[in-house]
């Protein structure tokens, strides 16, 4: 069965993590975002928190910060630990069957399983209503949010698979979610799969 895997990428504040649960729920498959994060911590002995700041977002808004994390005698820092315990966390979950995973370069990993691959976008102005009414900050602090939080998943996703996040060869479907709704964008994806399947 091709693309039984549906992994979902997005900019900060285009819904994309709700339109994941959306889409989960309509097709009747498990979704896997917080999920991920418990099991790395569980692998890797470090608190949950941690390995959600680490796991997708580079330490800084420069490629360069890379080159100063600490690293064992092997070369190895913890970021590339925990990048190696999210694969294997990934593509153990994809193993059980058909699913929905939420960031975390899902699209990259799970890419010999061929899954339909799903980038979420949206306009600037609609991601930060979404932010301040979900995070509850004001639109200047929404914005700084966004631009940092996409910048370092950018970065992170550059590391880790030398490919750019957000560029169109990476991905089956980009859909705007301002244009769309959400709604609409789950339906949308949640069709097409049915379609490839």
């Amino acid at each position: 069965m091709a693309n039984k895997i549906i992994t979902i990428s997005r900019e900060f504040g285009s819904g994309g993590k709700y339109i994941g649960m959306l889409v989960a729920k309509k097709l009747g498959i498990p979704y896997y975002d917080k999920d991920i994060i418990e099991k790395i911590a569980e692998e890797s002995g470090f608190v949950d928190d941690f390995i959600k700041r680490v796991s997708e977002y580079a330490p800084s808004k420069s490629i360069f910060a890379y080159s100063f994390v600490g690293r064992g005698a092997n070369g190895e820092s913890i970021e590339d630990k925990i990048f190696a315990i999210q694969t294997k966390v990934i593509k153990e979950l994809a193993e059980k069957g058909p699913c929905v995973i939420v960031g975390r370069s899902a699209d990259y990993i799970l890419r010999e399983m061929d899954p339909l691959n799903v980038f979420i976008y949206a306009s600037h102005k609609a991601k930060v209503r979404r932010t301040t009414s979900f995070k509850g900050v004001s639109e200047k602090e929404a914005e700084k949010l966004i631009y940092e939080t996409d910048k370092k998943r950018s970065i992170n996703y550059k590391y880790y698979t030398g490919r750019d996040w957000g560029a169109r060869e990476n991905y089956t479907v980009m859909l705007n979610s301002t244009d769309l709704g959400v709604e609409k964008t789950a339906e949308f994806i949640a069709q097409l799969y049915k379609q490839e399947n």
